[in-house]
C-alpha cells in the first residue's frame, strides 16, 4: 500500500489508511501474532506451561487495572497469575507502532485519574513513569461558518491572566465567574473522592444477624465514607445533588453565557456517552473527568512518555518484581466453576486447564458472565436477566493519525520562523465543530438515525508536541476521538467504505480549522464501537466498560447487590471498569478489588 510496508507487530484486525500522494486507500490487515509477539513480548512461560498448576489468584485480563491488582494481591502473600488475550499488556492502555516510526496510544491517550495511593504505593514515578503535564490544557478554535465572533479562539490553563483574558473575548461575566466555577467544581470532587477510593455501600452488609463481623465492618466503612461525603459537603449538598443527577448543560447554563466556553466545558461531560449535552446525567460525566490530578496538580491531565502503553508496562514490571507471573497472547476461554465456586480457568487455544483458589476478571460483566461462564450454570436467571439489562451504548470512534508536519490552526497559525516548533495550544485538548453546544447535539441526534454525525465532535490531541520519543523528527502524532458514530450503519455492520467515508468526514473538519492536516497525513488507524469492542474487548466499544450513567454508578454497578467487587459464584470477583468507581486509567476497580480479596482470603 503506497510506498511504504507495514510493520509487523500491527495488532489485530485493524483498518488503516497509507496515505501516498493524498489517495486515501483503505485495506483490511489481519495481523499474524507470531510477529507481533517477537517483537513486543518476550514470554518466559506459556500458557500451556502452565496447565494443572494452582494459584492463589488468576487475574482474568491485562488491562491496567488487573495489573494493580495483582501488585497488590502478590504483595500481600498471593501467588498471583495474569492472563492476557492480547500479545501486548494494557488492555485499553496500549501503545503500538501501526505506521513505522509513529507510536499510537490506541485507546486510552491521557492520564489524570489514576490514584494518588497507587502512585506511591507501587512507586511508579521509581520505575521510570514519566508524564508531561499539559498547560493550557483546552483549545477551541472558531469557525465563523458556525458562530459569528470577533474572537478566533478560545485557550484555558492554569494561568489566571490569559485566561481570563481569553474568555473575556466572549464574555466578560464569564471571564469573572470561570474560576469561581473552578473552586466550586473542587469542592464538589473533593466530597466525591471519599466514595472513590471505598467500596460501595452494601445494605444487607448492615445487619449484624446476617453477616459476618467482617462483611458488617465492611458495611459500616462504606456507611462512614458516605457520612464524611455528606459532611463534607455541608451547605452544598443540594448544589452537589443537582450536579450529580442533572445535565452539563442545565449546570453550565447557571455559570456561564458564552456558548464557546459552555460547548468546551460540555464535551468532558459527553466524552464516551451515547448522550447530548442536555441529557440528565451528563453533569456526573462532567465530574468524573475532573476528579483526577496530575504531578499534584488538581484537575490536570497529560501525557505518559512513551504513551499510554509505558505505564502499562511499568506496572507489569513491579507486579513481576513482587512475584507474579505474567502471561501474554493467553486468551482464556472458561472460569472454570461450579456449586462450590471459581476453582480456575481454561485457556482458549489449547484447552488446558489452570486452578486458583479466587479468579479475579478484568474483563466487562458482559464478557465475565454471558461468555466466561456461559458453560458453568452457576448463574440465576434472575442475575443474568440484569447482567443483560447493563447498558454499553457507545457512540465514539478513535482515529490514530502519523503526520509529516506540525499542524498549523488557522486562528493561531505557527511561528513563520519556526513552523515545527509546537506552541502552547498545540500541547493541549483542541476541541473541533464545538462552538456551541447545540452543535454538539446536532452530532448526537445525527447518530441517532443510525448514520454518523454529518459535523461531528472532535477531541484532537497532539502528544507529540510534549513527547519526543513517539514521532521521528519534525513528524507528529495526532490522536482524534470522535463522537457520535452508531455500532452498526442503517442496521448493518461498518464496510471499508464506511470507514473511508466517515475519516473523510472528520479530516474534512480538521482540514476547515487546520489548512494543510490532510496533505500531511502519512498514514492511519481508525477503530469503530465494534473495533475497539473486538480489539480490546469493550463491550459494544463502551469505552468505560459500561455507562456510567445515573442507574450504573456506586451501588448499582454493575448490578444491584454486587457492586462490592464481589459476585454470586464464591471466588470470583471483579476489577475491571465494569465495577465501581468506572471507567477511565483510575486504577481504583483494581485496587478496590485487591482488598476486598485480602479480607476475604485473610484470616
Amino acid at each position: 500500500i503506497g510506498q511504504c510496508s507495514f510493520p509487523e507487530h500491527t495488532t489485530d484486525e485493524s483498518y488503516i489508511v497509507w496515505v501516498d500522494n493524498n489517495v486515501l486507500d483503505l485495506g483490511l490487515f489481519e495481523s499474524n501474532r507470531a510477529n507481533e509477539m517477537r517483537r513486543f513480548v518476550s514470554l518466559s512461560r506459556s500458557g500451556s506451561a502452565l496447565a494443572g498448576e494452582t494459584f492463589d489468584a488468576i487475574i482474568v485480563g491485562g488491562g491496567h487495572n488487573g495489573l494493580v491488582a495483582a501488585s497488590y494481591l502478590q504483595q500481600s502473600g498471593f501467588r498471583t497469575l495474569v492472563l492476557e488475550r492480547r500479545p501486548v499488556i494494557g488492555g485499553a492502555a496500549v501503545t503500538e507502532e501501526i505506521i513505522p516510526g509513529f507510536k499510537f496510544s490506541r485507546a486510552s491517550y491521557l492520564l489524570s485519574l489514576l490514584r494518588p495511593q497507587i502512585y506511591s504505593d507501587l512507586r511508579l514515578k521509581e520505575h521510570g513513569l514519566k508524564i508531561h503535564v499539559r498547560d493550557p490544557n483546552s483549545y477551541t478554535p472558531i469557525d465563523p461558518q458556525y458562530l459569528s465572533s470577533p474572537a478566533k479562539s478560545l485557550l484555558i490553563g492554569r494561568d489566571r491572566v490569559n485566561t481570563t483574558a481569553s474568555i473575556a473575548q466572549f464574555s466578560r461575566r464569564d471571564a469573572e465567574q470561570f474560576f469561581k466555577y473552578e473552586k466550586w467544581l473542587e469542592n464538589q470532587v473533593s466530597a466525591l473522592e471519599h466514595l472513590f477510593d471505598s467500596q460501595p455501600i452494601e445494605m444487607c452488609k448492615l445487619n449484624p444477624l446476617k453477616v459476618s463481623l467482617r462483611r458488617f465492618r465492611e458495611g459500616v466503612g462504606s456507611l462512614s465514607d458516605i457520612a464524611k461525603c455528606v459532611w463534607s459537603l455541608g451547605s452544598d449538598l443540594p448544589e452537589f445533588y443537582e450536579l450529580f443527577t442533572g445535565s452539563v448543560a442545565k449546570i453550565l447554563d447557571q455559570w456561564f453565557e458564552s456558548e464557546p466556553l459552555k460547548a468546551t466545558l460540555a464535551t468532558d461531560g459527553v466524552i464516551g456517552l451515547a448522550g447530548s449535552p442536555y441529557h440528565i446525567g451528563t453533569s456526573y460525566v462532567l465530574l468524573h473527568h475532573v476528579i483526577g490530578e496530575t504531578e499534584g496538580i488538581r484537575g490536570a491531565w497529560g501525557y505518559v512518555e512513551g504513551g499510554m502503553g509505558r505505564l502499562s508496562e511499568i506496572l507489569a514490571a513491579v507486579a513481576e518484581e513482587r512475584g507474579a507471573t505474567i502471561v501474554r497472547d493467553c486468551p482464556v476461554k472458561h472460569i472454570l466453576a461450579d456449586e462450590s465456586g471459581a476453582f480456575g480457568v481454561e485457556t482458549e487455544e489449547s484447552g488446558h486447564q489452570i486452578y486458583s483458589k479466587t479468579v479475579v476478571s478484568n474483563a466487562t460483566p458482559h464478557v465475565t458472565f454471558r461468555h466466561l461462564l456461559s458453560s458453568s450454570n452457576v448463574l440465576t436467571e434472575a442475575f443474568q436477566r440484569k447482567v443483560k439489562a447493563i447498558d454499553y451504548s457507545s457512540r465514539t470512534c478513535k482515529i490514530n493519525v502519523a503526520l509529516k508536519s506540525l499542524p498549523n490552526f488557522a486562528a493561531d497559525p505557527n511561528s513563520a520562523a519556526h513552523p515545527n516548533r509546537p506552541m502552547p495550544h498545540h500541547q493541549s485538548t483542541i476541541h473541533l465543530n464545538s462552538e456551541t453546544m447545540q452543535n454538539i447535539h446536532q452530532a448526537f441526534v445525527d447518530s441517532e438515525n443510525g448514520y454518523p454525525s454529518r459535523r461531528p465532535m472532535i477531541e484532537m490531541v497532539i502528544p507529540s508536541s510534549l513527547d519526543k520519543t513517539i514521532a521521528p523528527g519534525n513528524c507528529h502524532v495526532a490522536l482524534l476521538f470522535t463522537q457520535y458514530v452508531p455500532y452498526l450503519i442503517n442496521g448493518g455492520p461498518w464496510t471499508e467504505e464506511d470507514k473511508k467515508d466517515y475519516a473523510s468526514v472528520v479530516f474534512d473538519s480538521v482540514e476547515q480549522y487546520c489548512p494543510g492536516f490532510r496533505q500531511s497525513i502519512v498514514g492511519y488507524d481508525l477503530l469503530t464501537p465494534r473495533d475497539l469492542e473486538r480489539t480490546f474487548g469493550l463491550t459494544g466499544g463502551n469505552i468505560f466498560h459500561g455507562a456510567i450513567t445515573l442507574d450504573q454508578l456506586y451501588a448499582t454497578r454493575p448490578v444491584v447487590g454486587y457492586a462490592d467487587y464481589r459476585t454470586p459464584v464464591r471466588g470470583l470477583y471483579m476489577c475491571g471498569s465494569g465495577a465501581h468507581p468506572g471507567g477511565g486509567v483510575s486504577g481504583a476497580p483494581g485496587r478496590n478489588c485487591a482488598a476486598a480479596v485480602i479480607n476475604d482470603c485473610t484470616r
